[in-house]
């Protein structure tokens, strides 16, 4: 009876409240909001509109209410300073109940019993914050863990990988919730570009971490083992299971695996009983500010930096960036044809909606506007990111992109030449990536009859290319290849300049100035490492502009040609 009367009651209050707005909004002579940014009139959402939509909110009316009052949620009534911890048997016997529900091996044993106390007693206060963030990311977790039918426990996963942080890094280079390294993130479809890193992306980052668990689940039909590998990879999980004996047991191949690894299962049982046992621990959620059912989403259809929004519609700053951490500079690369994913707090979807083409066109206070923005993402587009190898200077550097240092140093803000190798750099210069002659191909007369060209040991299509007096394009285009990859006595489709194309093309080859591309023996260094660092460059290659019959004549410090640049 309590209930429904306190209903009606709320009912009522909702009545009288919204008729009061409806003989406000009838007073007023506009609904334009007053304020007016760069002359630009900000249509506010319809209160009206709002109202109803509030209704969406309303307690009574929810199938699920998340509170973090603890004399609520304190049903053990500790002090707040209080620390419980229980013996072996009480871990063990909870571990069991989660056990014989769940399709994972959950054990209980002394490595457990660790990270049940760094994350119940060390960490408490993160655990608190974890514990609130779930109700930012378990919904999104479950329902995609149940679209793939793939078992809830492993929405824990994301704990162990990344705490709930969506913008968390590791030092080997993992990115976002699901810790995606770059190869794996590509071949799970996450796009990274200047702009955007997918592996960010709450969304996108979560369908393709249930893709990678059900590859490997089904390698191995053991869901502990599929986490091993998917911390490892699966090819350290094999190693383990031959030095076991064959045996596919997680347990079984523990010894084996590496040092992190045998951590991660242990560290996962840890994290769902702590998080299903919290109470018992005196841990209770600390309110993230934003929960999962306050999130929306809008399509962008045309280039868009955070500050616009931020400005014109007032969302805050940290709202965006915590709920769109794949737009890594704060810059949504809309263009013709190509729409994005925005996510905002629901309250703000009206105002953004109504206002879509006043923010492609308002100009912030730090002048960003659409024009800049385009010009800046033409610009991402030319950009390289060279890795630093061992023994590399910018001097060589530079040689390589055809720019100068000064030009490396301003682009990476240095204020030294120092380098150290695995260094991530910008170049906005094309590399020199094949050695071809300065004619274009398109330009070049072929013989129409179909030449063939058995590949040899060492070569390469930019080699081959070069040749032909080709491109690597050609070469592709003409033997259906979409990628670059070739082998040794593979057969491959040609058409050569004609005769008298190629007699014009061989006398301005040898016409031309003679430059090359050099590079500085270091210690340790064979011929096949200096091949493999520069592309299109081969052992032969280097061989024959050296005059090089001896390779292990090499001397550090000794200056040789690498390619002749034309």
């Amino acid at each position: 009876m309590n209930f429904f009367y306190n209903l009606h009651k709320f009912l009522f209050v909702s009545i009288i409240l919204f008729s009061v707005q409806i003989n406000f909004l009838f007073a007023q002579k506009s609904t334009i909001a007053d304020s007016i940014k760069n002359n630009q009139e900000i249509i506010k959402d319809s209160p009206i509109v709002a109202m109803l939509d509030s209704l969406v909110h309303v307690k009574y009316f929810k199938d699920y209410y998340f509170t973090t009052d603890t004399s609520i949620l304190n049903i053990y009534k500790f002090p707040v300073d209080r620390i419980p911890e229980y013996n072996d048997s009480v871990y063990n016997a909870r571990i069991e109940v989660l056990n014989e529900e769940s399709p994972f091996e959950f054990t209980y044993n002394k490595n457990v019993k660790s990270f049940i106390n760094l994350y119940a007693v060390k960490k408490r206060a993160l655990t608190s914050k974890m514990l609130g963030l779930a109700e930012v990311y378990f919904p999104l977790f479950e329902e995609t863990l149940d679209r793939y039918d793939m078992p809830m426990e492993l929405k824990y996963l994301a704990v162990v990988e990344s705490a709930l942080n969506p913008t968390a890094g590791s030092r080997a280079g993992a990115k976002g919730l699901w810790q995606f390294m770059y190869g794996t993130g590509k071949v799970y479809g996450l796009k990274v570009t200047s702009y955007i890193d997918e592996r960010y992306d709450p969304y996108k980052s979560t369908v393709a971490a249930c893709e990678h668990l059900y590859d490997l689940y089904d390698i191995y039909n053991d869901w502990s083992l599929a986490l091993a590998a998917y911390n490892s990879g699966a090819g350290n999980v094999n190693k383990a299971i031959r030095r076991a004996g064959g045996i596919k047991s997680y347990w079984a191949i523990w010894p084996f695996l590496p040092r992190e690894t045998r951590g991660y299962v242990p560290a996962f049982i840890a994290v769902n009983y702590v998080m299903n046992y919290s109470a018992e621990h005196n841990l209770y959620p600390i309110d993230p500010g934003i929960l999962y059912n306050g999130i929306d989403t809008v399509m962008v259809n045309d280039v868009l930096s955070f500050d616009q929004i931020s400005e014109l519609i007032n969302v805050p700053m940290d709202d965006l960036k915590f709920l769109n951490p794949q737009y890594k500079k704060g810059v949504i690369p809309s263009t013709k044809g190509k729409s994005y994913v925005l996510r905002l707090p629901k309250e703000y979807i009206g105002d953004y909606i109504n206002n879509e083409t006043a923010l492609y066109n308002y100009k912030t206070r730090k002048g960003i506007e659409r024009e800049k923005l385009l010009a800046q993402i033409k610009k991402a587009k030319n950009r390289n990111i060279h890795i630093v190898r061992s023994g590399e200077n910018l001097g060589l550097i530079a040689k390589r992109y055809r720019c100068y240092v000064s030009q490396l140093k301003r682009w990476n803000n240095l204020r030294s030449s120092t380098i150290y190798p695995g260094q991530k750099l910008i170049v906005y210069a094309p590399a020199t990536k094949t050695y071809q002659s300065k004619n274009s191909s398109k330009s070049i007369k072929r013989s129409s009859e179909q030449s063939s060209h058995i590949v040899k040991y060492g070569e390469n299509l930019g080699l081959i290319a070069k040749k032909y007096k080709c491109s690597i394009t050609d070469l592709k285009k003409w033997n259906n290849l979409k990628k670059s990859t070739i082998h040794p006595n593979q057969k491959l489709i040609v058409y050569k300049p004609e005769k008298s194309t190629e007699k014009k093309l061989n006398n301005a080859d040898q016409s031309t100035s003679g430059k090359y591309l050099y590079h500085t023996i270091r210690k340790g260094d064979t011929l096949w490492d200096i091949a493999k660092m520069y592309d299109g460059v081969t052992v032969e290659q280097i061989k024959r502009l050296n005059n090089i019959s001896n390779s292990r004549r090499l001397k550090p410090g000794q200056k040789i040609k690498v390619a002749k640049i034309s």
